[in-house]
């Protein structure tokens, strides 16, 4: 299926499916970088103005960057080297784009980082560092910490995905086995002034969390850590361990040289959402607004919203479109393929059976669903028919993990290509009154 086709008003199912495909479409264009760089500007130094950045927005940043700046500041030198996903790339003429592997960290990402790392080092107090950081940022820009290898940190990173752990708790590992993350990037350029600017992906939108927070002070500790791997009972390498027992090198709040520093977050979710809502609004559609930082089991969430669904439909007259935003967690007991938003839609999907008037689309707003090559999948009251007479089996997929191959064979998958920006999952199910 193609993806993001006009504007239709509710006359078909069809006609529906395009209608909220055009409100998806909204809500990612307004946290593209292309619209949130052009009042952001710091001015520049005295000294030189040096680009790094990680994440699956961080090339689109730095092309709006780039375009930005020369506009403004056409005299002002700027260069710079950013990470982004493979495919993720954009075209810069000053700042070096670089790509590696997500979410299972490489080689590549690891040699990013150290050129980040090395490239800031030397600069001075008449200097600014430009950080461009965005979801995703933490698995592309992977240095492990003295005496820690990659195949250690490709490990416990896989375990943790697979195990289900939320991105809080995963990003806290990360940082704590890093030589890049958690405040010490901006270490390594101090004295220069850092300023950075986030593209949040994160519920709760805390700047030190989005891609591990390399250049802001962490309010976690390596003991933190330990404990994260230890309640998950992930295996943990003698020599990991000797180094979370010990640690102390990421920079605390309160650090010394970050007094200078700012940080702002140009996007996040509830901009997203607030954009499908007026969207929403302008064709007639009641809004219900569950949250833009909802987690959890994705299965499980989309059960509960269909219960909710159903629930709403013998109680509205006027159409109903219900909202929700973050990340969810899945759990990996099978061998399918799937991600988070084709999970919570096949548990929606299984709530619903077929249910008349309701329809449901869910997206990961960087288009890729884990690590598929759809940004979600949408699905309609006919779908259920469909499916049965496909022989498809809701149980079974569920049991493998496999949402993905089920809305292939549906072809109900939403394929976008990488949209180059990150604010999480987007959440819509649409309700129309009974007749």
């Amino acid at each position: 299926m193609n993806a993001f086709t006009p504007h239709a008003p509710f006359t078909s199912g069809e006609a529906t499916r395009r209608w909220l495909l055009h409100l998806a479409k909204g809500a990612v264009a307004a946290v593209h970088p292309d619209a949130l760089l052009t009042d952001n500007l710091p001015p520049p130094p005295a000294g030189r103005t040096w680009v790094v950045g990680a994440g699956k927005a961080a090339a689109a940043m730095a092309q709006a960057l780039e375009r930005v700046w020369q506009r403004h500041y056409p005299q002002a030198e700027l260069g710079g080297v950013v990470v982004t996903r493979y495919g993720h790339g954009a075209e810069c003429r000053h700042i070096e784009v670089l790509e590696a592997s997500h979410p299972m960290p490489d080689a590549l990402g690891e040699q990013a980082a150290r050129r980040m790392l090395d490239s800031v080092s030397g600069l001075g107090e008449d200097d600014l560092v430009i950080a461009l950081v965005s979801g995703g940022g933490s698995a592309l820009m992977t240095l492990p910490a003295p005496g820690l290898a990659l195949r250690q940190k490709q490990a416990i990173n896989q375990a943790l995905l697979r195990c289900g752990a939320p991105i809080r708790e995963i990003n806290t590992v990360r940082r704590h086995l890093s030589a890049i993350k958690g405040g010490r990037l901006a270490a390594a350029a101090h004295p220069a002034q850092v300023v950075t600017y986030l593209i949040s992906d994160v519920p709760g939108d805390d700047p030190t969390l989005i891609a591990s927070g390399p250049t802001l002070p962490d309010a976690t500790t390596a003991q933190d850590a330990l404990a994260i791997l230890e309640r998950h009972a992930i295996t943990i390498p003698d020599s990991v361990r000797r180094h979370l027992v010990s640690d102390v090198s990421a920079p605390g709040p309160g650090a010394p040289g970050f007094s200078r520093d700012v940080s702002r977050v140009l996007a996040k979710a509830s901009d997203a959402l607030a954009t499908a809502r007026e969207r929403a609004e302008r064709s007639g559609v009641q809004v219900r607004l569950l949250g833009d930082d909802l987690e959890g089991e994705a299965r499980d969430l989309g059960r509960a919203q269909g219960r909710m669904a159903l629930t709403a439909q013998g109680e509205i007259s006027t159409p109903l479109l219900i909202l929700s935003g973050g990340e969810t967690s899945v759990t990996v007991q099978g061998d399918g393929r799937g991600g988070r938003n084709v999970e919570y839609l096949l548990g929606l999907f299984d709530t619903l059976k077929g249910a008349e008037g309701i329809y449901a689309l869910a997206i990961d707003t960087d288009g890729i669903d884990g690590s598929e090559d759809n940004a979600g999948a949408l699905f309609g009251p006919r779908c259920w028919g469909r499916a049965r007479a496909a022989r498809l089996s809701v149980a079974d997929h569920l049991a493998r993990n496999d949402a993905y191959s089920f809305f292939a064979a549906l072809d109900d998958l939403i394929i976008t290509g990488p949209t180059r920006t990150n604010v999480n999952d987007l959440r819509a199910i649409l309700v129309l009154p009974r007749a």
